[in-house]
């Protein structure tokens, strides 16, 4: 099992060498980018209704430098749910910056865009 948690992170490292590393609060400075940010993970909660999944990096909502989005078919793909799972993580998150309500987010799509580095 570790040697697999290795490999992994060392396969996401290569990709997200690939990506430009920025901090959480220049995120807005780079809508459309792929990027690669490490940062903890404030909290986060999960919208039944609406089946998303909102994860809050560098600050408590609506504090957040920016949020992680998770669809509900996404959200699948994760061994525990994510809020409860990266609550309080330092990750490093490998995504392309889009906006919603002039705050930026990242769309997770594979549980291998996360990677826990505490």
């Amino acid at each position: 099992m570790k040697k697999l948690t290795v490999l992994a992170f060392v396969l996401f490292s290569l990709n997200a060498a690939s990506q430009t590393k920025i901090k959480a609060s220049d995120a807005g400075k780079h809508i459309g980018d792929s990027v690669s940010i490490t940062e903890t993970v404030s909290g986060g909660r999960y919208l039944e209704s609406a089946s998303l999944t909102l994860l809050n990096l560098g600050g408590v909502f609506p504090n957040q430098l920016l949020t992680l989005v998770i669809r509900g078919e996404d959200r699948a793909k994760f061994k525990a749910n994510p809020e409860e799972l990266f609550k309080g993580k330092t990750i490093i998150v490998a995504g392309k910056i889009s906006e919603f309500r002039n705050r930026p987010q990242i769309t997770i799509t594979d549980p291998k865009q996360i990677v826990i580095v505490d």
